[in-house]
């Protein structure tokens, strides 16, 4: 037997759901609260996040500095450590930069979890930045971990500091952003590996990393100029040594055109619903 007054029942026939809440302009405390989520998504894990990537980078050093570093004449007037160590640091920041955003998304999807990130009240601009944002922290933090555990090895003077900001700060929000597309885009972690193996490693590793991409032969050595990873190391390694194969004015111009293009493309697809919504 239903004990309910009329009254009540009167009053609950003609109540109307309680309103969504109304967020005028950016949602703060959702930006905030989707970056605070990914940060800590790595820093959790700190171990294989942060300390493994440091040692990679080691290993590099050991190889190419102790094992054969006397048999390597100097690079440019500058030494092959010293040539070598801005290349390591800024490979650290790209790769980490786009395993953050890369993996956070497509495990979300895998786990059927889309929804804690879909369902608070998020703009596609809210959900990029928190997303992109929180890949870049990983990458600089990893990058300065990098710098901090190389300079045993190499003599890294800070010649131009706008250079050393502008190139980590572009490339780990360029690869945050394409581990976000990447992310959306796969649907199981075979297509992401493929993306890491053809796509990011190939373009990092012939970027001039380890070498002066004006030493290769044709056709090689003017496809590299085509490579963005170039311009990102190059600008990186000039903050650090005053040096630049290419040309700063085309490196700045085609980093910040591609992080733009980048971030329209990922709002398109949250706006969408690109894979995120079947």
């Amino acid at each position: 037997m239903n004990d309910m007054s009329p009254v009540r029942a009167a009053e609950i026939a003609t109540a109307t759901p309680p309103a969504p809440r109304a967020y005028h302009g950016f949602n703060w405390p959702g930006f905030r609260t989707l970056y605070l989520r990914e940060v800590k998504r790595f820093w959790k894990v700190g171990t294989q996040t942060l300390g493994a990537p440091v040692v990679t980078s080691l290993l590099y050093m050991m190889v190419f500095v102790v094992a054969v570093g006397g048999a390597r004449p100097a690079v440019g007037g500058v030494a092959f450590a010293t040539f070598i160590a801005p290349g390591l640091i800024m490979m650290t920041i790209l790769n980490n930069a786009f395993a953050n955003s890369s993996s956070s998304l497509l495990q979300a999807k895998v786990n059927g979890l889309v929804g804690d990130f879909m369902t608070p009240p998020l703009t596609p601009l809210e959900h990029v930045a928190g997303f992109a944002l929180g890949a870049a922290t990983r990458g600089l933090l990893v990058g300065t971990v990098t710098w901090i555990a190389v300079l045993p090895f190499a003599d890294l003077p800070l010649t131009h500091l706008w250079a050393v900001l502008y190139f980590a700060g572009v490339a780990s929000m360029i690869l945050g952003l394409l581990g976000i597309m990447a992310g959306l885009w796969a649907e199981k972690f075979d297509h992401m590996a493929a993306v890491t193996n053809f796509v990011i490693m190939p373009m990092t590793f012939l970027s001039g990393t380890f070498y002066l991409v004006d030493r290769l032969p044709e056709p090689f050595r003017t496809a590299s100029h085509f490579n963005p990873f170039f311009y990102l190391i190059d600008g990186f390694r000039y903050g650090f040594i005053g040096q630049a194969e290419g040309s700063l004015l085309t490196g700045v111009g085609m980093t910040a055109g591609i992080a733009i293009a980048f971030a329209c493309v990922c709002l398109w697809m949250f706006e969408s619903g690109y894979k995120l919504k079947t």
